[in-house]
């Protein structure tokens, strides 16, 4: 990891943008973004990614290193949870460790776009395939999270509180809105013709840096915002934040290496294991597991864990998989 390469990530401005959003709020501004305005960058940013891969894809032949990466994704989104489950349940109880388990198994998009941005700035073009990667990996490991609970319960003799299903779990979550508009774009992008889609070019690519960095800003916010309810379960799940990320991106940056050569492709995976799902997770264990504390994991993922994969995270994955 070069000084220049971690100086230039820390001075980009999605992650400037960010630490204004925590600014503000320590603060008291009442700076804010409208929901709906809010709602609207984040339908654009999964748009743009998943229209833009699905272009990409389009353009490349199925071949045996896309399924196997495929594989290698739901592999590794389905066994997080299982370790970070069993490591932290007796200190945070079974719903919330089945909550916290499931969201560092399941993914961050904006992590992904950052490492897709990221990528660029060096030089490299992440391959389509990755964004449908990337959009595979958010229910497993709800599935999995959903199951490790229902075992815990069930050995305690604690049945009382129903749960979905793991169908209807992957189900509800394959039509969540963000991972429906992700997987719908890719399929729009590959089917869509080439000459036509640059019609639309200028909105996907060339406004995408300017509505992440809005979008950072309202992560900042969010983020500030629930940090002090997470601080009142003492040190241990910062701990478990500032240090499951890289455990996860190290281990998965050099198992890749026994699916693929490509680099970007290696340091995508490593990004998307590294992160934390602040989307999906909390919209399913809402409805699943209510109990589960969301002012818990939420801050675990968005306030510690994303900005540390913005700053040290994204430069050391690249370090790692270029030795």
């Amino acid at each position: 990891m070069t000084l220049d390469l971690l100086l230039a990530n820390l001075t980009s401005p999605a992650l400037l943008f960010f630490l204004l959003g925590l600014f503000a709020v320590y603060v008291k501004s009442d700076l804010s973004i409208p929901e709906n305005s809010s709602k609207f960058i984040s339908l654009y940013l999964l748009f743009s990614i998943g229209f833009k891969g699905g272009q990409e894809l389009s353009h490349e032949h199925f071949t045996w290193e896309i399924a196997s990466s495929l594989l290698f994704a739901v592999a590794i989104s389905a066994a997080i949870p299982v370790w970070v489950f069993y490591a932290v349940r007796k200190r945070l109880g079974v719903a919330n460790a089945s909550a916290v388990a499931a969201s560092y198994g399941s993914v961050s998009a904006v992590t992904f776009v950052a490492s897709v941005a990221f990528l660029e700035t060096v030089g490299h073009i992440l391959p389509g395939h990755m964004v449908a990667t990337m959009a595979l990996m958010e229910s497993p490991a709800i599935v999995v999270g959903l199951v490790l609970l229902g075992l815990s319960q069930k050995r305690a003799g604690n049945t009382t509180q129903p749960l979905q299903s793991p169908l209807k779990t992957l189900i509800h979550s394959l039509t969540h809105g963000s991972v429906l508009l992700i997987l719908g774009s890719l399929v729009v992008g590959y089917f869509a013709n080439a000459k036509a889609a640059e019609g639309i070019r200028p909105f996907t690519n060339d406004l995408f840096m300017g509505f992440l960095a809005l979008f950072m800003l309202e992560m900042g916010l969010s983020s500030g915002r629930q940090l002090k309810a997470f601080f009142s379960y003492g040190a241990f799940p910062l701990v478990v934040a500032l240090l499951v990320p890289f455990i996860n991106g190290t281990l998965v940056a050099w198992l890749s290496g026994f699916i693929t050569d490509d680099v970007s492709v290696r340091f995508a995976f490593a990004c998307l294991a590294g992160s934390a799902s602040h989307i999906a997770v909390p919209a399913a264990y809402k409805i699943s597991v209510p109990e589960a504390n969301p002012g818990l994991y939420l801050p675990m993922a968005l306030a510690i864990s994303f900005p540390l994969n913005l700053t040290l995270g994204l430069p050391y994955y690249w370090a790692l998989v270029n030795i």
